[in-house]
């Protein structure tokens, strides 16, 4: 198979290449095989290399993380040196952002696209030794990516000056305003120069989010790449009606059937994700669970793991999952349907992203179904109902076979019955038709 790279001259045009980014950067970019820019990475990125400011609409799996680092590692370029000078590492670009999931996500693609600079950059996030990071902060960085609050103390103690910051970013800034940040949000631009390059990036345009674009940005470039509600073409949606009243029997058969990997499972509650892990856990299954009520230091060694292929399963509640931007996930399974579609939305939103497929996956009780109802008017989508069929003895004996997958619509087209210890083996061959899904091949 032949390996496109960044740097041949057939794909230069519309290419990161084409926008004069620095070697160092487009090396990390063919690397990691990156070739061409994402919508709002083509409007972004030139407008911000110009020193215009901007504000970005763009949907989670976008690239919205790289249509600002890139271009900001680009213009600090200058500024890189391998002193060890506090004095010759000034804080030159601040990134806001509201979670601590989200400031670790974009610190590490901080890191990634400056590795060939002497850039420095640092992360601040609360649930960490305030003492270590100012030892840290002492030591000087061109880039600081934080969370509102543990900025606001650290200024409150001078560890840090915003003297020199030329460039500002406001990451899911309605998320910010949800989460009740704006008055520290506000006390830390009040702090920076007048003369500065502003960005914002939000997952909507909102009247409250427009407020902001007039109190902080200055005659600012716009780009709305978002469509209203929408599911990115890349997941491919399936629900599957579970018959027999037991979806954790359903959830481990889905998952040893086809060696699943890089899968987030959800749940509606933190009692039941923690109940869910424990069950994956005892039937050998690489799961650990991941919620509000545990603290950061854990939290970070999960995700860790996760990342690391150490974990197969990471079982979720949706407000820890907002943040996630993890490149890996393949797949996303609803163990509870979300009551609110907007959830929905931002569940399978962790899959399918930067144009790699992705599988959404929705297991449901039939009175659960109405829900589902609602998802797909909400996002004018037909999410394909199914039956899934599967021998409980071999569960409990650890015996897993293919799954037998019963379209519901195509039985009534050739007539099977509903009996189904007579229809399994039509079942069977009507489920090729469905194989790539869930047929075995490890890929989700």
């Amino acid at each position: 198979m032949n390996q496109i790279s960044i740097f041949d001259k057939d794909v230069q045009l519309n290419s990161f290449r084409s926008f004069g980014l620095d070697n160092s950067i487009l090396r990390v970019l063919d690397e990691i095989g990156y070739i061409k820019p994402t919508l709002i990475q083509e409007s972004a990125i030139p407008n911000i290399l110009s020193g215009s400011d901007f504000i970005g609409a763009a949907q989670t799996g976008t690239g919205k993380t790289a249509a600002f680092v890139l271009p900001i590692i680009n213009r600090l370029i200058p500024f890189a040196n391998n002193s060890v000078s506090p004095a010759r590492h000034l804080l030159r670009s601040l990134i806001l952002v509201p979670t601590r999931e989200l400031a670790d996500q974009v610190y590490e693609c901080v890191k990634l696209y400056s590795k060939n600079t002497e850039l420095r950059s640092l992360v601040l996030f609360g649930g960490v030794d305030l003492e270590q990071q100012k030892v840290l902060l002492h030591r000087g960085c061109e880039i600081l990516i934080a969370t509102p609050g543990r900025l606001i103390a650290h200024m409150s103690q001078k560890n840090v000056s915003l003297i020199n910051v030329d460039i500002l970013v406001l990451d899911e800034a309605d998320r910010m305003l949800d989460m009740g940040f704006m008055p520290d949000v506000d006390r830390i631009v009040g702090m920076l120069p007048r003369k500065r390059q502003s960005l914002l990036f939000s997952a909507t345009f909102n009247e409250d989010v427009r407020k902001l674009v007039l109190t902080y940005l200055k005659n600012p470039v716009e780009a709305d790449v978002t469509v209203p509600n929408s599911i990115a073409d890349t997941v491919k949606q399936i629900s599957y009606k579970i018959a027999n009243n037991d979806k954790y029997a359903a959830i481990l058969f889905l998952i040893h059937s086809v060696k699943m990997k890089h899968a987030i499972v959800f749940t509606n509650t933190k009692i039941a994700t923690n109940k869910l892990a424990s069950y994956l856990i005892s039937n050998n299954v690489r799961a650990d669970s991941i919620h509000g009520d545990k603290n950061q230091k854990e939290r970070i060694r999960i995700l860790n793991d996760f990342k690391l292929g150490e974990l197969d399963i990471l079982v979720a509640t949706d407000v820890v999952a907002r943040g996630l931007d993890i490149a890996c996930i393949s797949c996303v399974i609803n163990f509870d349907i979300p009551h609110n579609p907007e959830d929905y939305v931002h569940r399978i939103g962790r899959t399918g992203r930067a144009n790699k497929e992705g599988s959404a996956i929705s297991l449901y009780y039939p009175e659960e179904e109405i829900h589902l109802l609602g998802i797909e008017k909400f996002t004018r989508s037909i999410i394909p109902r199914l039956d899934l069929f599967y021998n409980s003895k071999n569960i409990s004996n650890n015996r897993y076979a293919k799954p037998i997958i019963l379209d519901v619509n195509e039985t009534k087209k050739i007539g099977l019955s509903h009996d189904y210890n007579k229809s399994d083996v039509h079942a069977t061959k009507n489920a090729n038709k469905i194989a790539l899904l869930l047929g075995g091949t490890g890929r989700l």
